[in-house]
């Protein structure tokens, strides 16, 4: 049985392990997701209800978070980064994840979530390019992976460049 909860602060040490050995092999990592994730739970941004965890068996096998950013005055989400142990990819825990976190967030009252990641995964989970609603990244990417989801389906455009968290080093 899969479980999603918030991070506890007992969980701090497996997050680090798993953000760590899901990016050992990832095409597109720094290798420093995992010292992302401990810069922003320090942050301004952090939220600590969107740093979700996944629990399967009683072991912690995935962990997804969410920041805040701006685009112009609007304040959205930064989806990253999403990690699920390899032994337990392609088994539905990261979409789990996303749309544990997607809920609690339109429940929060965010209309926008943004991310840079894989065109073929994150659209599973309702994500288009983020130029379809006017959202810009500060950095040159693929339109393809730079995607955005609208939470309430108003289909706003923000018209904007997405302002991150210093802790992105953007």
């Amino acid at each position: 049985m899969l479980v999603i909860r918030a991070e506890q602060q007992t969980d701090y040490e497996k997050i680090r392990h798993v953000v760590t050995e899901a990016f050992k092999t990832a095409e597109h990592s720094d290798g420093n997701e995992q010292n992302l994730v401990e810069a922003l739970r320090k942050s301004q941004s952090f939220i600590p209800e969107l740093s979700l965890v996944a629990v399967k068996d009683d072991e912690l096998v995935g962990h997804i978070m969410f920041t805040k950013a701006f685009v112009n005055e609007t304040e959205v989400l930064a989806l990253a980064p999403l990690s699920v142990l390899p032994a337990y990819q392609k088994q539905g825990i990261g979409l789990a994840l996303i749309k544990r976190g997607h809920e609690i967030a339109k429940s929060s009252g965010y209309k926008f979530s943004v991310v840079l990641g894989h065109a073929q995964y994150y659209p599973k989970a309702g994500y288009v390019p983020a130029s379809r609603y006017g959202i810009k990244a500060p950095f040159k990417a693929a339109d393809e992976n730079f995607m955005a989801i609208c939470l309430n389906d108003t289909g706003c455009r923000l018209n904007g460049t997405i302002r991150y968290d210093a802790a992105f080093g953007i």
